[in-house]
C-alpha cells in the first residue's frame, strides 16, 4: 500500500481558481500540492491541428449532459489555455440579480465595487491589456461595421493577449505555441511552481475524507497520458486545508461523491447550474454587400473572407448590457471564431428547404466557410442545471481515449431564459441582416441540446444557505477547511466573459484562506506580490513535479 502524503494545502485544479490561490499560498510559506487530471503542454506543445492525439483533443474535455453540453479544459492551466482571453469586468447590474428566485443571488458582501480591486490585481498579473482598433482582425471589423451600419456601437475587447508575440493564427482556443495568449502557464504557475508548489498532472480526484483530526484526505487516480480512461496507479495525500477548483461540471461532482465520508453535504451542490445564458449564431456574409454597404476593402481586392484569420473575440456589442432593462432582456454581442469541427457541424442554413444542419444546402453554405461571422451571445439564464448521482469514477464517464464524456448534468432552459436567447437572436439579425448583408441563423440545439463553454453556479457563494453552497468566503459550509473558487463558485451568469470574474474572486478569497490555514496551524502569511511572468518548461517526468 502506498503511504499516505502530507502537506499543508491541496489545490483540486489548475484553472484560475486553482493556480491563484496556489501561488499566493505557496508564497506565503505554506506547503502546496495540485493536483490536476489532465496533461501539461507548453509553448511547442500546441499543435496547429486537430488529429487525434495533438493539443485539440488532450487539453479539451467535452461533457455531453440531458440538454446541456460544456466544454472546458483538461490540463495544467485549465481554462486558461483555452479561452480566448476576452477579460471584460462583469457589469454593475450582474451583482444584483434575482433570478427566478426573486432575491438577490449574490452575497451583500460582494459588489462591483468590492470586487474591482481584486479584478486590478488580476489585471496586472496577467497582465490584461486595452485593446485598440488597429488591434482588431478582419471579422471583428466586419462585426464593429455592421454595428455601426445599424445604429450600434461596437467596442474593442479587453483581452489577456502581448499583441508583440501573437502572429493572428487564429488557433489560440488550442493554447498558444508562441506564449502570446497569456494563460497561467505563464504567471500564476511558474510563480506558485518557483515557491515549492508541486504540480501533479494526470491526477483525478475521487473524493475527500476527514482524516479526524480536523484534516482531509484527497483520494486520487493517476491516468494514462493517451487514454485518459486508463487507471495507473492510486493515491492519498492528507492537508489542512483542500481547495476545490476542478471546474464548475467537476467541482460538484466530486463533493457529491465525497457526501458519505464526509457526513453530508449542503443541498445546494450541484444545483442552479448556469451556462451563462450562452449562445451562438452563425452568419454567411454577402461579400459583395461588404464592399458595398459598409465599404469595407482589405486591399486585395476582397471585401472580407477573413472568418479564419486573426484571434478569437476582439469586437463586441455591449448595447443591452443596459442596467435599466428588465432581468433577462440583457445580453452581449461578440464576434467569434470557433474552429472547425462542432462550429462547421452545428451552423445551420436559413431557410432551408430540406435539412437545416445538413444536405446540399449545407454543403454550399460549406463552401463558403470563409465568409462566416460567428456572433456569441451571453445573456442572463435561470440557473435551471441539476447535476444527478455521481459517476463511479472521474466527473463524467469517458466514452473516447481523450476529450468526449457522458456526465449527469440535466438542463431545461426556462421560458425566461429562451425568451432572452430569442432576443439576442432578433437583435443579431437586426444588425446582420440589414440591407441584405448576411444570412444568419443560430447554432442548432436539437442535436444536442444547449452548449457553454463558461459554466458557472454549481456550488456557488451566497447569503442563503438553501441555495447556496458556500458561504461568501467560498468556505464549503458544514465544513471548515473547504473552499471553492472556481467557476462554480459565481452564482449566476455575467452577460460577458467570466475567466476576469473568476480570477478576482479567487484573489479574494486568499486572505480568508489564509486565516483559515493559520487557524488550523499552517504557518503562512498573506502576499500580495503579483506573480513573475515566465514560461515554466514542462518538467521531465509529468506525473510528478
Amino acid at each position: 500500500m502506498t503511504p499516505t502524503e502530507s502537506t499543508d494545502v491541496v489545490v483540486i485544479g489548475s484553472g484560475f481558481g486553482g493556480s491563484i490561490p496556489a501561488y499566493r499560498l505557496a508564497a506565503g510559506g505554506a506547503r502546496v500540492v495540485i493536483l490536476e487530471r489532465g496533461p501539461w503542454l507548453t509553448g511547442a506543445d500546441f499543435d496547429h491541428d486537430l488529429k487525434f492525439g495533438s493539443a485539440s483533443t488532450r487539453v479539451f474535455e467535452f461533457t455531453m449532459g440531458d440538454g446541456m453540453n460544456v466544454l472546458g479544459g483538461n490540463c495544467v492551466g485549465g481554462g486558461s489555455v483555452v479561452y480566448f482571453a476576452a477579460m471584460p469586468r462583469a457589469p454593475r447590474f450582474t451583482f444584483e440579480r434575482q433570478g427566478l428566485l426573486g432575491r438577490p443571488l449574490w452575497p451583500r458582501s460582494v459588489t462591483r465595487d468590492v470586487l474591482d480591486p481584486w479584478y486590478d490585481m488580476v489585471a496586472e498579473s496577467l497582465p490584461i491589456t486595452r485593446s485598440e482598433w488597429e488591434d482588431v482582425t478582419y471579422s471583428g471589423g466586419l462585426f464593429a461595421a455592421a454595428c455601426a451600419h445599424a445604429g450600434r456601437t461596437a467596442n474593442p475587447v479587453p483581452t489577456a493577449v502581448d499583441p508583440a508575440r501573437c502572429t493572428n493564427c487564429n488557433w489560440m482556443m488550442s493554447g498558444c505555441r508562441f506564449d502570446a495568449k497569456r494563460s497561467l502557464l505563464l504567471n500564476y504557475i511558474p510563480a506558485a511552481v518557483s515557491h515549492g508548489a508541486r504540480v501533479r498532472p494526470l491526477h483525478e480526484v475521487q473524493h475527500i475524507a476527514p482524516t479526524g483530526d480536523g484534516g482531509y484526505r484527497v483520494h486520487y487516480n493517476t491516468v494514462d497520458e493517451v487514454d485518459y480512461r486508463v487507471v495507473t496507479g492510486t493515491g492519498t495525500i492528507d492537508a489542512r486545508i483542500v481547495i476545490v477548483a476542478a471546474g464548475a461540471a467537476a467541482t460538484p461532482v466530486i463533493l457529491q461523491r465525497s457526501q458519505e465520508a464526509l457526513g453530508g453535504i449542503p443541498e445546494a451542490v450541484g444545483r442552479h447550474f448556469s451556462g451563462n445564458g450562452e449562445r451562438l449564431n452563425t452568419a454567411v456574409i454577402d461579400e459583395a454587400k461588404a464592399r458595398d454597404v459598409l465599404g469595407l476593402d482589405r486591399g486585395d481586392g476582397v471585401a472580407y473572407e477573413g472568418y479564419q484569420v486573426g484571434k478569437g473575440p476582439v469586437c463586441a456589442s455591449w448595447d443591452r448590457l443596459d442596467p435599466d432593462l428588465p432581468e433577462f432582456s440583457r445580453h452581449s454581442l461578440e464576434q467569434l471564431y470557433f474552429p472547425p469541427g462542432f462550429g462547421t457541424i452545428l451552423a445551420q442554413v436559413r431557410d432551408a428547404t430540406g435539412p437545416s444542419w445538413f444536405g446540399v444546402e449545407k454543403k454550399e453554405m460549406l463552401r463558403r466557410w470563409r465568409s462566416w461571422l460567428t456572433i456569441f451571445i451571453m445573456s442572463e439564464d435561470g440557473n435551471e442545471g441539476v447535476f444527478g448521482p455521481p459517476p463511479e469514477t472521474g466527473n463524467a464517464d469517458r466514452i473516447a481515449q481523450q476529450m468526449l464524456s457522458r456526465g449527469a448534468l440535466r438542463y431545461r432552459p426556462s421560458e425566461q431564459t429562451r425568451a432572452g436567447w430569442a432576443r439576442a437572436d432578433a437583435d443579431i439579425r437586426d444588425i446582420l441582416e440589414r440591407d441584405g448583408l448576411a444570412r444568419v441563423m443560430p447554432w442548432t440545439d436539437e442535436v444536442i441540446g444547449a452548449y457553454t463553454v463558461h459554466p458557472l453556479a454549481s456550488c456557488r457563494i451566497g447569503d442563503d444557505p438553501a441555495t447556496s453552497a458556500l458561504d461568501d468566503r467560498h468556505e464549503l459550509r458544514g465544513h471548515p477547511g473547504i473552499f471553492v473558487t472556481d467557476g462554480s463558485a459565481v452564482p449566476a451568469g455575467l452577460t460577458v466573459n467570466p475567466a476576469f470574474t473568476i480570477a478576482a474572486l479567487a484573489e479574494r478569497a486568499v486572505p480568508g484562506i489564509v486565516q483559515a490555514a493559520l487557524d488550523r496551524g499552517v504557518p503562512v502569511r498573506y502576499v500580495d506580490a503579483p506573480p513573475r511572468s515566465a514560461p515554466e518548461p514542462r518538467p521531465t517526468t509529468p506525473a510528478v513535479a
